[in-house]
């Protein structure tokens, strides 16, 4: 995702990608490609396949692995996590350190060791037009003809994304010829992975310039073997604008995907991710969230840190949420997922068991199912009459429920699916009774506050609370004061209030409970003047909390 974002992003709800319906089923139709270029991952009928021909639907997430190349494990945390895809932040050298081919090599045997197929792209076209540092998509052609001893054979493994959002808001119309002209470079040096080529609007295409080129683009690309990626951020904020974007293609015989997304609101707008999940669910298209960990703005943190154990909101919402990766991930054919012949659907999950009980969560375990093939994860659901809805998934035979009402009844049971996408018989059911809630009195805590970062006007900081008692804390406020000014502008793992300089931050969901002798973090950017002195003293529930 760029850093810069324009103002004329918001035009797009007075302009209305609605009239920009250039694309329709009756003028444009994507060809086939040749079965003999078809030597991986390709495009046929205008989906993605794979060399089986079988469907490849990315559920993944993008990696900064340009910026943090020594965050490696991060691929194995992702597939753990349920990814079936990683796009992988390279640089061509133009703008940040470049990657070797040695380097890009080693990205790639790691992606196949961790069954993750891979999207490797160029970072430092970002914005070109636009941000005078960025580079050309001439440019980063020439880097991956570089790399083409590297990348010879790879085509059941590699998507080549040749430059990311190469084009920024300035004449965004110049991004059809150069698009064109770097595909043509590309298969005439004789590449024959599919290639992604990125919208203009830093991604996001609101003046609909790629929408309106898309089947010139595609046509230019002699073996057929091209996919378009969109990037959904704050311009998507309505159902409307994502879905006829989308359908725009899809009714055209054009592959898309959502290359990169965010749900965070900035300062731009609150982008709709519920819809382009469900979207991209129901029309069965690839999504790629934005990103792993480590942005500047960390807000679009799936993980703290880089630590698959602390995911944000956002990360929960996209590993364990409606239409997310646990649940809808299905790993390509050729590391043996997803077998188009297996029909076989797994057996039933044992009766879940419910434990850790508070007023808003609970934790269920069950006896694992067993398949031919294999199990790759879990569906729960809530059961009520003869209605039921997906509240929970996981890729083990536990997990953690949330966001549960106070002193109520719920009936829940399990579901097992296999990598074909095969479902088992729903599990016995289980009811759980919710605690009664209410504010634990006397708590024991220790809070500890630390900056992590501060730049002129801003900062980040990160806040520890840790239960020195013996019993949960269930829901939970935490207050605290500052001294110089100090503002809170956006938060993950909590909510904020502010009056003056006190604050009080009550949980998200997934950091509502404590357990006894456990934590929870809370992260925060804020704005500042120049003096940035932090808190002296917290209370948790009206309680005195020790610093740390």
């Amino acid at each position: 995702m760029s850093r810069v974002a324009a103002l004329l992003t918001r035009l797009v709800t007075l302009l209305g990608l609605v009239a920009l319906g250039v694309l329709g089923p009756a003028t444009a139709h994507a060809q086939s490609s040749p079965g003999a270029l078809a030597t991986g991952i390709h495009i046929s009928d205008g989906r993605l396949v794979e060399g089986n021909g079988n469907d490849f639907i990315m559920r993944g997430v993008n990696h900064a692995h340009t910026w943090y190349p020594g965050e490696t494990q991060s691929l194995a945390d992702v597939k753990a996590l349920g990814a079936n895809t990683v796009r992988v932040v390279l640089s061509n050298g133009h703008r940040w350190t470049k990657n070797s081919a040695a380097d890009v090599a080693a990205v790639v045997s790691q992606c196949k060791a961790n069954r993750l197929i891979c999207v490797l792209e160029v970072h430092d076209t970002t914005g070109y037009g636009e941000d005078a540092a960025a580079g050309t998509l001439d440019q980063a052609a020439d880097y991956w003809i570089g790399l083409k001893d590297v990348l010879a054979g790879e085509e059941n493994y590699v998507i080549v994304n040749i430059g990311n959002e190469p084009w920024g808001n300035t004449n965004p119309a110049g991004w059809t010829d150069p698009t064109i002209a770097a595909i043509k470079k590309l298969r005439n040096a004789g590449f024959e992975h599919t290639i992604m080529v990125d919208a203009p609007n830093w991604g996001q295409d609101w003046q609909g310039v790629m929408r309106a080129n898309a089947q010139t683009v595609y046509d230019a690309d002699t073996t057929g073997n091209l996919i378009f990626s969109i990037h959904m951020y704050s311009v998507y904020d309505t159902a409307q604008e994502i879905t006829d974007y989308l359908n725009a293609f899809v009714n055209a015989g054009l592959p898309i995907l959502i290359g990169e997304f965010g749900g965070p609101p900035d300062q731009w707008g609150d982008p709709d991710e519920d819809t382009m999940m469900a979207a991209a669910q129901q029309l069965r298209l690839g999504y790629l969230a934005w990103s792993w960990s480590g942005n500047t703005d960390p807000i679009l943190d799936l993980s703290i840190g880089f630590d698959p154990s602390r995911l944000s909101s956002w990360g929960q919402r996209i590993f364990n949420g409606a239409n997310g990766i646990a649940q809808t991930s299905r790993e390509a054919t050729v590391f043996g997922g997803g077998n188009p012949g297996d029909t076989q659907a797994p057996t039933a999950p044992g009766t879940p068991t419910a434990s850790a009980v508070t007023a808003t969560s609970l934790s269920l375990t069950w006896t694992a199912a067993t398949d031919n093939v294999g199990v790759t994860g879990y569906d729960v659901v809530r059961v009520s009459g003869g209605s039921e809805s997906t509240v929970a998934a996981s890729t083990t035979n536990t997990v953690a429920v949330t966001g549960l009402t106070a002193d109520t009844t719920y009936t829940f049971a399990v579901y097992a699916r296999d990598a074909a996408g095969n479902r088992s018989a729903r599990s016995a059911t289980v009811n759980v009774t919710t605690d009664e809630g209410g504010s634990t009195p006397g708590v024991g805590c220790s809070v500890g506050y630390r900056i992590i970062g501060e730049w002129p006007g801003g900062f980040q900081g990160e806040i520890t609370i840790r239960n020195t008692g013996t019993t949960a804390i269930s829901g939970w406020t935490l207050a605290f004061a500052f001294a110089n000014g100090q503002t809170v502008t956006n938060m993950w793992g909590g909510t904020p209030t502010q009056n003056g300089g006190a604050v009080r931050v009550t949980p998200a969901s997934y950091t509502s409970t404590i357990p006894a002798a456990g934590s929870v973090t809370v992260g925060f950017t804020g704005s500042k003047g120049a003096t940035n002195t932090a808190p002296t003293a917290f209370s948790l529930n009206g309680s005195t909390c020790a610093t740390t």
